[in-house]
Parts: structure tokens; C-alpha cells; sequence
């Protein structure tokens, strides 16, 4: 208590006496005070509405009072005008009666003198006339009156002519004007003093005070009314404003409450502290208006916590500008709450010390920071007591914490692995591997990396590395020395087993290769079976069919030679002789071609027929060959149409060219009957040259088309059976054409005529050696 006296608290008063003149405990209820603000903003607009209605009431109370004094004065001009009138009128009549010649020479004079002594304006006309009203002198003589009777003047006057004075001054007509008038008889009543005024001029000054006093009332409107609103606008403004602040401050205190944050203002100097809202809800205290004495806050803080006072004295000896300190005060239930208190100096540099700051409910962090500290410290122990070697790195690769295995198993001390050492600087002091093998893991480059190395006293480890959600690694070494033991003696094991079932493999291949080789051999002796049997039929069918195409020729020149022997038809020399001259030479040349088939289709078949390709011209070469089977040609009347183009290349065999045409040539030439037409034509297609020969005559069965082309086949029908011939021509040419990487065609439909097709790359192509179909 001693304290809070030192520092200005009012008798020491704790917050426990504080509540006891509240009603209820604070624990069970608390009514929030209203801030002195809302009850201000709550009566402003009760306020802000009498205003204008004051305004108005002042404004109509000026105004009446204004009017009812004007209309006082009116009357008290008309009265005064009309007294000067009537004094001025019988003043005039006495000086009439007492001097008769006032109304003669002396009327001008009269009437000056009475209009200086009452004071009269020049709009004031004072007349005499006779006793029949007529004007004897008038003043002023601008209005034109001398000599004209005064009743018909003025209107609404007789009361006047009548009876004088006695009439008072009454309101008449005049041109339209209206008049004060006064008449003033003389006592034999042979004349009469008038004095008129026109009211225009008796008010005159009336009416200009009168147009001062609205102008100036309604300026004062005008000016009250500008005035009021501008009280309207910058109420409405500061109504704005307020409800802006009272929302904000709602908001504050919403944000406050919501954050359990506090804000508080201590005023060293007074030893007076404020609190928010929120610093009362926190505690559970009711807020008051109040600002509240050191001693009472110093009495709920804990005294295990720190001084207040020596933290104050602190401060006003500007060893400190500001606070961080974490303390407990007492809840109103009686248990205390943690509360991190921040503050700082306004301005070190004035005399009187003030500190601002905020406090807040620190006390689920507190706890949550203790339970946190015992389930790390119980994380440690495990992390310690288990068998396998740990280490954890952040983000960064820096050391977090290691338990005592890792440093056995990499030879560190305690001071190498202090937290926050970089990775590679602390495998840098780790003893050397013996061997370190990277090993797949089956969840996929995602999974993590898993290592086996062994160490330097001859024990394997298995490192797992995983990646944790802060992008931390955390790494994992088992012991597998023994599991690598009873590995090797797998593997030793298992290599024998591999080496016996691979030389049982062996075995099985050698005699799966030698089964393969004896069904390959008998496939290739089967093969070679049917083949040499389809060469004997084919030559046994081709001497049966080239029997009669050598006897024929034979016979002829052994019979023609026996007759020429003989000499039957005389000496030699003859005609007839010469006959036989020629069909001997004949049949000798046919001999000799088939033999030539014979022996070129052999080569062909043995492989021993060489090509020497070069460039060729087509165009001059297959005009050459025309040339050769034009004679035959024209013997049946056949017309041969070539179509090539002059610049027309290939790289072949000249030779095997030439041969190929001449073959299909004569063959189209033999088998197209008289007066037949045959085409040559010869075109590039897809990097080749097709050379094809058409012609009209008997044509080819279909079921014969399969067999032309073979070695020693020949087709007989009843177009071809008379012809001579090897039957090789066709084989020849598609060997030659195969030869040079073509290849040869034929479509044909019997009775209408053929067309043989031949296919040459244009280019080089390797050889190609065909064997006898």
C-alpha cells in the first residue's frame, strides 16, 4: 500500500473494494458502462432539432416587436403632423381676426413666418382664402392654388368648410393624393386659414426606416439562415464523422475483444493508467469510465513477475523508453492470466512521461509453449533411446538435431554438431566411408533417397532420407550388418545355384540348337528335294518339248545334206540345190539361238552371268532394236509404234537391256498375227524406268500365265503350237530384269493380246542373283 500512495494511488484502493461497490461479483455479470461519447451522441440530436425552431421564434418575436414599434411611431408622426396642422391652421385664423390686413398685403408675410415657426417642410401648403373658400395667398405658389375655391380642391373636405377647427384634421383627396388637411375659421368667418400636408411626405421617413428595418430584418434572416445551414451541414458532417469514429471504435473494440489485445495509456507523472474496453474483458473486471491508480493495477499483477515500481523508476529515470515484458495479473475469478505487455514513450524528450502500448492474452501460447517444450523433450528422449541413427536438417540443409548414434557412426564430437552447422560442412568432418551404393526406391524419384554405405570398421548401414512438409530432411540409418551377412551367403549361394542352372541351360540350348539345325537341314534337303525334282521334270519336259525343235532341224539337214551327197537332182549347183543351201543355213542358225538360250539361261542359273552397267541412252537403244525385228515385222505386215522421250536415261547392263527388249520384241512379233500393230513405251515411275510392250495378237490363257516366265516352259494353244522357239526368252528376260533390281510382268487375255511390263531402277542397285524357279 506504501507504494501505491507513493505513486498517487487514492488510498491504495484495490480492485476488490472497487468491485464491491459494483453490483453482482464480476465474475458472474458485468454491465458495460456507456461512454461518455454515446451519451453525448444520443442527446446531440434532440439538440440539433430545437435549434431551427429557436431560430425562428427569435426571428418572429424580433420581427413583431419591430412591427409593433414602427406602427408605434407611425401613429406618433400622423398625431404629431396632424397637431402641427391644427395648431399651424388656428394660428393663422387668430392672426386673420386680430389684423384684417393679415389677409391682404400681409398674407404672404403670414404665411412664411407660420411656416418657420411650426417647422414645416416644403411639401407642407398653407393657403387663406374668402369667405366662398377661394384661395387669396397660397405658400408655396408652385402648387398653382391662387385664385381657385379650395372645396373643389380637395375631396372628402366638408366637414372642414363646415365647421373649421371644430372638424380637426381629416384625411381628403387631392389629385389622387391622399392629404392631411386642417381649416381654421376666422370669428365672422369672412376668411379661413388652411394648412394640407400630402401623407406621402408626412411618412416619408417613416417608410424609409421602415425599408431599413426589413432589409435589415431580413438580412439577419438571410444571415441566420446561411448560418443555420452551415449547422446543419457540419452537423450532418460531424454526425457522419461521429458515427465513422463510433464504428471504428466499435470496430477497435471488436478487434480487441476478438484478439484479446487490451490497449492501455499510463500517465507517469499523475500515476494514472487507462484501460480499453478489452483490457477489462480480458480480466474480467467491469469497464468503468474511470482511469485507474498505479496501486490498483500494481495489486493484481503477480509478485513472482517482476516490480512495477522498479520498472516505473526505471523509466522516469529515461534508463528505458520502452517495455517487453511477459507478466500474470489476476483474473477476476481469482486465477491468473499471462498478458505480454508492449508500450513505448511518446516523446522521450518531454518533461511529463507518458507510455502507450498494447497487452495481450499470451496465456493459450504459454501453455501451448509448455506442453510443446515437454513433447520435444520426450521427441529427444525417444529420439536418443532408439537403435537407429537420426538426423534432421531445415530447409536450408543446416543442422537441427542428431542423436548420439549418428555421432558414434560418423565419429563427431558434441561440438561439431551444434544446431545450425551447414551440411556439407559437417559430412566434411565425418570419418570416410568404406563404400556408398544409391539404391532405388519403389515409391518413385519422389520417395526419398535410400543409401547403403559401410562404414569404416566394416558395418553396413541403410540411410533413408525423406523430404518433411517444410522442405526439411530427415534421415534415418539402420544397422544391416548382419542382414548383408546373411545377403552375401545368399548371394554366394544363389551364384552356385546360377552357375549350375546356366550350365543346364547350356546343355538344353546345344541340343535345342542341334534339334534346330537337324530340322533346318532336313527343311533345306526337303527343299532342295522338291527343287531338284521340279529341275529333272522341267528339263525332262523341256527335252520333250525341245525334242522335236531339234530333230526338225536336224532331219532337214541331214536329208537336205544326203540329197545334195547323193546329187538325186543332178550335179550340185543347181537351183534346187541352192534351196537346200538356205534351209540347211536356216536351220543351223535356229540351232544355234537355242543352244545360245540354252547356254545364257545356264549362266544365268549358275550365277555366273556378270552385268557391266553404265548410263544408257533408252531412246537410241530401243531404236536399235526395232531396227533388228523390223524385217520380221514386215514380213507379217506388223506396224511397231514407239513412244519414248529422247532424253530418257538409265544406269544398266546395255547388254542384258538390249536382250530384254529384243526377247519381248520378237516374242510380241511371233504371236501377233498379220497386219498386227505393236507399242513400245517407256515412262519414269516412282525412281524406275517402265518399259512396256504391247501388242494385239493371239494373247495367253489364264491358266497358262503362271508358268511363262519359268526356265523351259512353253505355252501351246492353238495360236502358238505351229511356233519355233526354246521357250527361254521370257525366263532370260525376267532373270536379266531381277538381275538389275526389276522386275517383270505380264497381263494378257486371250484372243485381244498382251502387255509385258519391265521395271528398271534408274539408279545403281546392287546385283541380285536369281535362281531357276
Amino acid at each position: 500500500m506504501a507504494k501505491a500512495d507513493a505513486w498517487g494511488a487514492p488510498g491504495g484502493k484495490a480492485f476488490a473494494r472497487r468491485k464491491a461497490r459494483s453490483d453482482g461479483l464480476a465474475g458472474n455479470t458485468r454491465l458495460i458502462a456507456e461512454p461518455t461519447y454515446q451519451r453525448l451522441l444520443a442527446a446531440e440530436p434532440l439538440l440539433r432539432r430545437s435549434i431551427p425552431a429557436l431560430i425562428v421564434i427569435f426571428l418572429v418575436v424580433i420581427a413583431a416587436l419591430r412591427f409593433l414599434s414602427l406602427m408605434n411611431e407611425h401613429d406618433e408622426i400622423e398625431r404629431d403632423s396632424k397637431a402641427v396642422l391644427a395648431l399651424a391652421a388656428g394660428q393663422m385664423a387668430q392672426a386673420i381676426t386680430a389684423d384684417p390686413n393679415a389677409a391682404g398685403a400681409n398674407a404672404i408675410s403670414l404665411l412664411e413666418s407660420t411656416s418657420r415657426q411650426g417647422a414645416m417642410s416644403r411639401a407642407h401648403v398653407l393657403a387663406i382664402t374668402d369667405d366662398a373658400f377661394k384661395v387669396i395667398a397660397v405658400s408655396p405658389l408652385s402648387t398653382g392654388w391662387q385664385g381657385r375655391t379650395l372645396d373643389s380642391l380637395v375631396l372628402g373636405g366638408q366637414p372642414l368648410f363646415m365647421f373649421g377647427d371644430r372638424a380637426g384634421v381629416m384625411d381628403v383627396s387631392i389629385a389622387g393624393q391622399d392629404w392631411f388637411a386642417a381649416v381654421s375659421l376666422t370669428g365672422d368667418r369672412k376668411h379661413a386659414a388652411a394648412v394640407l400636408v400630402p401623407q406621402e411626405a408626412v411618412f416619408d421617413g417613416w417608410r424609409k426606416s421602415m425599408s431599413l428595418n426589413v432589409t435589415l430584418f431580413v438580412l439577419t434572416a438571410g444571415v441566420l439562415i446561411v448560418i443555420l445551414y452551415a449547422y446543419f451541414g457540419q452537423a450532418a458532417r460531424a454526425q457522419a464523422a461521429d458515427r465513422i469514429y463510433l464504428e471504428a471504435h466499435q470496430r477497435i473494440d471488436m478487434a480487441l475483444v476478438r484478439g484479446r489485445c487490451g490497449l492501455w495509456d499510463w500517465d507517469m507523472v499523475r500515476g494514472k493508467m487507462y484501460w480499453s474496453r478489452s483490457m477489462y474483458d480480458m480480466l474480467g473486471y467491469e469497464p468503468c469510465d474511470s482511469m485507474l491508480s498505479f496501486g490498483e493495477v500494481d495489486e493484481i499483477i503477480h509478485p513472482d513477475d517482476g516490480d512495477l515500481f522498479e520498472l516505473a523508476n526505471r523509466i522516469v529515470e529515461r534508463e528505458i523508453d520502452h517495455i517487453d515484458q511477459v507478466f500474470r495479473m489476476r483474473h477476476a475469478d481469482g486465477q491468473y492470466v499471462w498478458m505480454r505487455a508492449r508500450a513505448q514513450v511518446i516523446d522521450p524528450e518531454a518533461p511529463e512521461i507518458q507510455l502507450i502500448g498494447i497487452a495481450v492474452d499470451v496465456t493459450e501460447q504459454r501453455h501451448l509453449a509448455l506442453r510443446s517444450e515437454a513433447a520435444d523433450m520426450r521427441l529427444r528422449t525417444a529420439i536418443e533411446n532408439i537403435n537407429e541413427s537420426f538426423v534432421l536438417w531445415d530447409a536450408t540443409e543446416r543442422l537441427i538435431m542428431c542423436n548420439s548414434k549418428f555421432q558414434k557412426d560418423n565419429g563427431l564430437s558434441d561440438r561439431d554438431v551444434m544446431p545450425g552447422v551447414v551440411r556439407d560442412t559437417l559430412e566434411e568432418r565425418m570419418l570416410a566411408f568404406a563404400s556408398e551404393r544409391r539404391l532405388a526406391n519403389a515409391n518413385g524419384p519422389h520417395g526419398g533417397v535410400t543409401l547403403e554405405r559401410q562404414l569404416a570398421d566394416g558395418r553396413w548401414l541403410q540411410v533413408n532420407e525423406l523430404r518433411t512438409r517444410d522442405g526439411g530432411i530427415v534421415s534415418v540409418g539402420s544397422d544391416i550388418t548382419q542382414i548383408k551377412l546373411h545377403q552375401e551367403k545368399l548371394v554366394d549361394s544363389e551364384r552356385r545355384l546360377m552357375a549350375t542352372i546356366h550350365d543346364l541351360s547350356l546343355a538344353r540350348r546345344a541340343e535345342e540348337e542341334r534339334a534346330s539345325e537337324l530340322v533346318e537341314l532336313n527343311r533345306k534337303y526337303m527343299k532342295e528335294t522338291e527343287r531338284a525334282e521340279a529341275a529333272n521334270r522341267a528339263k525332262s519336259e523341256f527335252l520333250a518339248n525341245m525334242s522335236h525343235e531339234l530333230r526338225t532341224p536336224l532331219n532337214a539337214i541331214i536329208g537336205f545334206s544326203e540329197l545334195m551327197q547323193r546329187g538325186l537332182f543332178g550335179p550340185l549347183g543347181s537351183e534346187r540345190y541352192e534351196e537346200y543351201a538356205t534351209d540347211i543355213n536356216g536351220s543351223g542358225k535356229y540351232l544355234l539361238g537355242v543352244i545360245n538360250d540354252i547356254l545364257d539361261m545356264s549362266k544365268i542359273e549358275a550365277g555366273q552371268f556378270s552385268l557391266d552397267r553404265e548410263e544408257i541412252d533408252l531412246c537410241p537403244l530401243i531404236k536399235e532394236t526395232v531396227r533388228v525385228i523390223s524385217l520380221q515385222a514386215a514380213e507379217k505386215s506388223i506396224n511397231v509404234e514407239t513412244r519414248i522421250a529422247d532424253t530418257m536415261r538409265l544406269y544398266a547392263d546395255r547388254r542384258a537391256i538390249k536382250q530384254i527388249a529384243i526377247n519381248l520384241l520378237s516374242n510380241a512379233v511371233k504371236f501377233t498375227g498379220q497386219g498386227g500393230k505393236i507399242t513400245v513405251r517407256a515412262r519414269n515411275t516412282s525412281g524406275a524406268l517402265l518399259l512396256t510392250i504391247e501388242d494385239n495378237g493371239c494373247g495367253i490363257p489364264k491358266q497358262a500365265l503362271s508358268k511363262l516366265g519359268r526356265p523351259f516352259e512353253q505355252v501351246q494353244n492353238q495360236f502358238s503350237k505351229n511356233h519355233t522357239g526354246s521357250g527361254l526368252g521370257l525366263a532370260i528376260s525376267r532373270s536379266l530384269a531381277e538381275l538389275q533390281g526389276g522386275a517383270l510382268k505380264i497381263r494378257s487375255t486371250e484372243g485381244a493380246g498382251t502387255i509385258v511390263s519391265v521395271r528398271i531402277p534408274l539408279k545403281k542397285a546392287p546385283p541380285t542373283v536369281k535362281a531357276a524357279a
